[in-house]
């Protein structure tokens, strides 16, 4: 395991690319005429748009209001949805809104490190175009002119793409992902990409070449994995959404860990093309974001079929912001209570007894179910192995160094995994698919804790980084049956410990009814105000 010197050096390393500081930059990793470009660059950047905030009245008309808030709020704590309804109206510029967050990410990405790569001089040149498009009256819909993050694994053409490792540090795509090129169509301004538990093969997004990930309610916590950065950037107000990825939780025990919404929507609603996997069979593209409303519209933009990608999937998207605004009286409820509500801590079972009764009030009402559920996680751990071996085999034998060692160990047995046995668990994973969704016939939709735990603090994983055997079992329990199902699943918030560490409820719904999963978690959001905290010191 690299020493904390080494973590820091690596650390220092991503700042001095970030914010032009030479803190532990060597020779190696960032020539000097690389150094000195980047340094131009970004302050050139940051300065042109402050520059451009305090010019916002003369340029986007009389009723720009003040770069540090709008409303009586800060620009920061906007949701996408009053956000953008701003720059719509020509009240808030685009060049005020990414100003905003790269002020953020100056301020907090030391110590949060949710960034591995900051590109703030793309920012400020979409942030214009934005802002240019929208006077000459071509708004092109609600992320318009919104500054929003990529987790690094999604293919960026021209900025480095590293799924927090030492083995992509220096890879630079030539096209965009899939999903980041329908975000790039929607207007959406690009302030960087996120860190990530390496490879995304871990739930602590501490075993990363770039140093680990801190929680924004308390920074001697984890934020979670593997689209750790993803979610601190998010609940930090370093971004106003993110997207991330899951196989099994990855987007929502992050978004559970730092008290914010995150969807796993159905397998295969949105592409995966040009996204560096883990496990292909098992690989889902998502939103995190502050609101349901948000996810709604992040859900929009990127939603729909990829006839280049093998596992998309053609089907119907509706309006996902109409859904919202369906009322959820008519849904039914049910409640998996053996095997998720097995051994939680305390608080998060006290906060699931609070949860509950508000569901109940909201619906048809709620019963319980059972799911087979228990013996789903050797299966997805089968198919996760083999494959993440497939395409990690050839790279762990020419460059095994560049690998963090406690990746090395995960990747490894895959070797051990036979055709026959990878053949078979591939077919069960099919037909569990097919069959599983025969509980919906009764209820609508499945409630249950987003995980069984709090966030731990980062002091346990001393020995190893990727946790001990129960925090990796326990986890992402509650998580990754969802995944083998390829159900949509969202974790929103729905509680606190008395420390203040965030807690979530997961609601997952058949295949295709994302919309209806969205309906209920909206409506469980306007009922309660957990969505509307945010941690304490971030601005």
């Amino acid at each position: 395991m690299p020493s904390d010197a080494e973590i820091k050096r690596h650390k220092d390393k991503t700042l001095a690319s970030e914010f032009g500081t030479t803190a532990g930059a060597s020779e190696a990793d960032l020539s000097r005429r690389a150094f000195l470009k980047e340094t131009i660059a970004g302050g050139a950047a940051l300065f042109a748009l402050q520059s451009r905030g305090a010019e916002a009245a003369q340029q986007f008309g009389t009723n720009a209001v003040p770069p540090s808030q709008t409303n009586g709020r800060e620009l920061i704590d906007l949701s996408i949805r009053d956000a953008s309804e701003l720059v719509r109206q020509r009240k808030v510029s685009p060049v005020e809104l990414t100003n905003a967050c790269l002020a953020q990410i100056q301020k907090l990405n030391p110590t949060l490190n949710a960034f591995i790569t900051v590109t703030a001089e793309l920012a400020a040149t979409e942030a214009s175009a934005a802002e240019a498009e929208i006077q000459r009256g071509k708004w092109r819909g609600p992320l318009h002119g919104i500054p929003i993050a990529l987790k690094d694994l999604f293919d960026t053409a021209g900025i480095r793409t590293t799924a927090g490792s030492g083995v992509f540090k220096d890879r630079v795509p030539t096209e965009d992902a899939e999903v980041v090129r329908r975000l790039k169509a929607a207007g959406a301004v690009l302030l960087g990409k996120t860190n990530m538990h390496e490879f995304a093969f871990g739930g602590s997004s501490l075993v990363t070449y770039f140093g680990g990930v801190h929680n924004p309610w308390e920074r001697a916590h984890i934020a979670g994995g593997s689209s750790g950065g993803s979610a601190a950037a998010v609940a930090g107000r370093l971004c106003y959404a993110a997207l991330g990825s899951d196989t099994a939780g990855s987007i929502r025990q992050p978004a559970a860990y730092c008290g914010i919404v995150g969807l796993k929507p159905t397998y295969g609603l949105v592409s995966a093309r040009g996204v560096i996997p883990l496990s292909w069979s098992l690989d889902h593209v998502g939103p995190l974001a502050r609101t349901t409303g948000d996810i709604a519209l992040l859900l929009q933009a990127i939603a729909g079929y990829d006839p280049e990608d093998s596992a998309s999937l053609s089907m119907k998207i509706p309006d996902y912001t109409a859904a919202l605004r369906m009322s959820p009286t008519p849904l039914r409820l049910g409640i998996a209570r053996e095997f998720f509500f097995d051994s939680l801590d305390p608080e998060i079972e006290r906060a699931m007894s609070q949860a509950l009764p508000v569901l109940e009030k909201l619906t048809a009402g709620i019963k319980d179910v059972a799911i087979s559920a228990s013996t789903q996680e050797q299966l997805r751990s089968t198919v996760r192995l083999a494959e993440a071996y497939a395409y990690h085999a050839k790279m762990m034998a020419t460059s095994p160094d560049l690998y963090q060692p406690e990746t090395l160990a995960r990747l490894r047995p895959g070797a051990n995994v036979d055709t026959v046995t990878y053949i078979q668990a591939r077919r069960e994973l099919e037909h569990t698919r097919r069959t599983i969704g025969q509980i919906f016939q009764t209820v609508d939709l499945l409630i249950t804790p987003t995980s069984p735990i709090l966030p731990p603090a980062i002091a346990e994983f001393q020995g190893d980084r990727n946790g001990s055997v129960d925090f990796v079992n326990r986890n992402i329990r509650n998580t990754s049956p969802f995944d083998v199902y390829g159900w949509p699943t969202i974790s929103v918030p729905c509680g606190f410990s008395a420390s203040g560490l965030p807690i979530g409820l997961q609601i997952s719904g058949a295949l295709g009814h994302d919309a209806i999963v969205l309906q209920l978690a909206h409506a469980y959001e306007q009922a309660t105000d957990w969505h509307t905290r945010k941690p304490l010191g971030i601005g």
